[in-house]
């Protein structure tokens, strides 16, 4: 490390103003601030408020998306070889469909992304942010597999230009950036997004996978089901055959890579709860606000809502709600920051993406729209409880007067 850290001094002055390459000094400053810890602070429009830098903070998030990511591979090819009939291949065969499946969506979304944060710190003269190393992956996670790369490729771009960089760069957006991906492309290409279309590839990678789907295929999400069904919801995998709660937990089951294994992503959660990297408050709120609207639509059953059915635990191991809950609400740039407020705000999410869920079959989904909404409440919901604060302490000075 330190002949590294020498090099790169010693090829600085070239990239500095008044240098042979004087052009690219974002790109030196980017290199340089991914190997090493920069020696200097943020002056302003700082986002995280505590001892944490934004590498740390980076890193962290990327390490606890690990297990979902893996997990997510895997269950790529042990879904590719249900539908082909060939369930008996071993795990590392699945592993690798998945890996080699997954690996050109990462491409694409690191590519894209910091392609277009590269150009924007040219053009401005900026810093290249650390910010796109977590949204560059959990891009792929939230995105079904069988998405083409070239709408990957457009969301990408549309996200980090109008949600991101138009806003001034890391730390300044107001909606998460994955989110919005996610979004874009369900709104324009819904027919790839709205889970009673199949989530499975089926296509043969590099040779391996080949085959035909079986009879009975079906690589529509259990969500997805729910919202076609007629009366009492039915869950099936590929083969038509039941889903039970633990197989929605564990995560066998057809979805979005990162969303489908309960267990992964508590993993994850537990990493990002030990290091002080995510709020517990919004966490924990969102699974409270989660199963307490569960149980609410559950006690009310209706044949018309045939997600209204299903026991609250299934409704949180089913769909992106606890990856929502783990990795996306506890976004420290776009959720609230007072302590009550993130109580509020969790508590928010969960309640919304049940009753988005439940009562509109357009959205089986849910837990995009509900973070995205309270996204835009957040800062109403800080100034309302800072508010109440300065009025309640108000009081009690007069009073002692």
């Amino acid at each position: 490390m330190k002949a590294l850290r020498n090099f790169m001094n010693k090829v600085e002055p070239s990239f500095r103003p008044g240098g042979k390459w004087a052009k690219l000094e974002s790109v030196y400053d980017g290199m340089e601030t991914f190997l090493f810890t920069p020696n200097t602070t943020s002056r302003s429009g700082s986002h995280i408020h505590d001892g944490n830098d934004l590498k740390r903070t980076m890193i962290t998030v990327v390490v606890a998306l690990i297990p979902a990511l893996l997990f997510g591979m895997y269950n790529i090819g042990y879904q590719h070889y249900l539908a082909i009939g060939n369930s008996h291949e071993g795990w590392f065969t699945m592993f690798m469909y998945g890996l080699f499946a997954m690996l050109p969506v990462i491409i694409v979304s690191y590519g894209v992304g910091l392609g277009i944060e590269f150009i924007g710190a040219q053009i401005h003269h900026k810093e290249i942010q650390e910010g796109f190393l977590v949204t560059g992956i959990l891009i792929p996670l939230i995105v079904p597999i069988n998405t083409p790369l070239w709408m990957t490729a457009l969301a990408t771009a549309f996200a980090v230009i109008f949600a991101k960089e138009i806003f001034g760069g890391t730390g300044m957006n107001i909606f998460n950036v994955a989110l919005i991906t996610r979004a874009f492309l369900f709104f324009s290409y819904p027919s790839h997004m709205s889970g009673d279309e199949p989530f499975v590839k089926v296509d043969s990678i590099l040779g391996m996978g080949g085959g035909t789907v079986v009879d009975s295929f079906t690589g529509a999400t259990p969500l997805g089901q729910v919202a076609t069904s007629v009366g009492e919801p039915a869950m099936t995998n590929i083969l038509g055959e039941p889903i039970s709660c633990l197989d929605a937990f564990i995560g066998l089951i057809p979805g979005s890579p990162g969303e489908t294994s309960m267990i992964a992503i508590l993993i994850g959660a537990v990493i990002l709860l030990i290091t002080g990297i995510a709020s517990w408050r919004i966490m924990c709120s969102v699974f409270v606000g989660g199963l307490a609207m569960g149980a609410l639509v559950y006690a009310l059953p209706s044949h018309v809502y045939p997600a209204s059915m299903l026991d609250p635990v299934t409704q949180l191991c089913l769909g992106g709600f606890a990856f929502g809950a783990v990795f996306m609400a506890t976004d420290p740039v776009t959720g609230a920051r007072t302590k009550v407020g993130q109580y509020i705000y969790g508590l928010l999410i969960g309640v919304f993406a049940i009753l988005i869920r439940v009562y509109n079959s357009g959205y089986p989904e849910g837990m995009m729209l509900a973070i995205l909404l309270m996204n835009a409440f957040a800062p109403l919901i800080d100034h309302c409880v800072v508010s109440s604060n300065i009025k309640r302490r108000a009081r009690r000075v007069a009073t002692k007067e």
